[in-house]
C-alpha cells in the first residue's frame, strides 16, 4: 500500500482567545459589534413597546383630540437639541415622524386628504415625509373637496398648497376659511418641518387644516385672514398691523373682486387678543385661521 501524499503545508496558527482590540476599544470583532447592535435594538425595541403602553394611558384619559401637532414639533425640537454624535439629524426626524404617526394611529382612526392641483404627488409626497408611509391618504383636485373630507370627519387633517400671490386663483382656498362655518377649521402646521431638502425629496411648501384647534410648540407664527374696506398694498397691511403691535411676516392679498389679505405674524395668537379690535382698516374683527410650529432650519448643505 502506497504512503499517504505528505502535503508540505504549515500548520494553521491556533486562535487566539481572544482578538486583540480595535483602536476604540472594542473587543472580539464584527461578531462582537453585531451582537452588540442587537442588544442595542432588542433595548429600543422594548423603549418603544413602553412608550406605546404610555400613549394608551394618555389616550384613556379624556383629552382632546390625539394629534398636537405643537406638542410634536416641541418633541422633535427637544431631541435635536440634545442630538449628538454621526448620526444625521435628519434621520431622527424621520423616525419620530414615522414613530409620532403609528401613536397617533393607535388612538383612533387617522387619514389625511391632499389637494393635488397638478397631479404630480408633490404635495401627496410632502404628506407622505410628515405623517407616515402607511397612513391613509386620499388626493384631490380641488381644494374644496379635500377641505370638505376634514370638515365631514373622513379625514383628520389636510394638506394644501402655502398661498402666494404667484400661485393663482388656485391657493386663495383659505378665503372660505374666513366666513367660519361650523364645524370650523383652523390651520395647524406647517410642511415640510425640515430643511435643507435633500436631492429627490418634496420641496413644496404646504399648510395643514385640521377639526381641531392648533397648539402651541413655543416658536409659532400665526395666521390673520382680513376682510379689508378697500384694496390696499401689503406695505399698508403691514404698517396697519404694526399699529396694533403685530408684527407681519408675510402679507398674501386675495386676488377675487373682495379685497382680503391673508397675514402671516410672529406668536401664537387666539382669537381673544385684544390687539386684534386695533385693526382699524378691516371691515370686521380679523380671523385667526390658526397657527404652526416653526419649521427646523437643519444644517448648512
Amino acid at each position: 500500500m502506497s504512503s499517504p501524499i505528505s502535503l508540505d503545508t504549515s500548520p494553521a496558527p491556533a486562535a487566539s482567545a481572544e482578538e486583540p482590540a480595535a483602536p476604540d476599544g472594542w473587543r472580539g470583532g464584527l461578531a462582537t459589534l453585531r451582537s452588540e447592535l442587537d442588544r442595542i435594538d432588542g433595548a429600543l425595541h422594548d423603549l418603544l413597546m413602553e412608550r406605546a403602553r404610555v400613549v394608551e394611558q394618555v389616550a384613556k384619559s379624556g383629552k382632546r383630540g390625539a394629534y398636537r401637532p405643537g406638542r410634536e414639533a416641541s418633541i422633535i425640537r427637544r431631541l435635536l437639541n440634545r442630538h449628538n454624535g454621526a448620526l444625521p439629524p435628519q434621520t431622527i426626524v424621520r423616525l419620530w415622524r414615522e414613530l409620532l404617526a403609528g401613536t397617533t394611529a393607535m388612538q383612533g382612526p387617522f387619514a389625511v386628504s391632499v389637494y393635488e392641483p397638478d397631479g404630480d404627488a408633490v404635495f401627496t409626497q410632502a404628506a407622505r415625509e410628515h405623517f407616515g408611509a402607511l397612513t391613509p391618504l386620499h388626493a384631490f383636485r380641488r381644494s374644496s373637496q379635500a377641505m370638505a373630507e376634514v370638515s365631514r370627519g373622513v379625514s383628520a387633517v389636510g394638506v394644501l398648497p402655502l398661498p402666494s400671490e404667484t400661485s393663482g386663483v388656485r391657493d386663495d382656498w383659505w378665503t372660505a376659511m374666513l366666513q367660519q362655518e361650523q364645524p370650523r377649521l383652523h390651520i395647524v402646521a406647517r410642511l415640510p418641518f425640515w430643511a435643507p431638502r435633500p436631492d429627490g425629496a418634496p420641496e413644496v411648501q404646504a399648510l395643514v387644516i385640521a377639526g381641531t384647534e392648533p397648539d402651541p410648540s413655543g416658536h409659532d407664527r400665526s395666521l390673520l385672514g382680513v376682510d379689508l374696506d378697500a384694496p390696499v398694498s401689503r406695505g399698508r397691511v403691514a404698517a396697519m398691523l404694526a399699529a396694533a403691535d403685530l408684527a407681519a411676516e408675510t402679507v398674501v392679498l386675495s386676488r377675487d373682486s373682495v379685497a382680503r389679505a391673508l397675514v402671516e405674524v410672529a406668536g401664537f395668537l387666539t382669537d381673544d387678543d385684544p390687539r386684534l379690535a386695533r385693526l382699524n382698516a378691516a371691515l370686521r374683527r380679523p380671523v385667526v385661521l390658526g397657527a404652526y410650529a416653526i419649521p427646523e432650519p437643519g444644517a448648512a448643505a
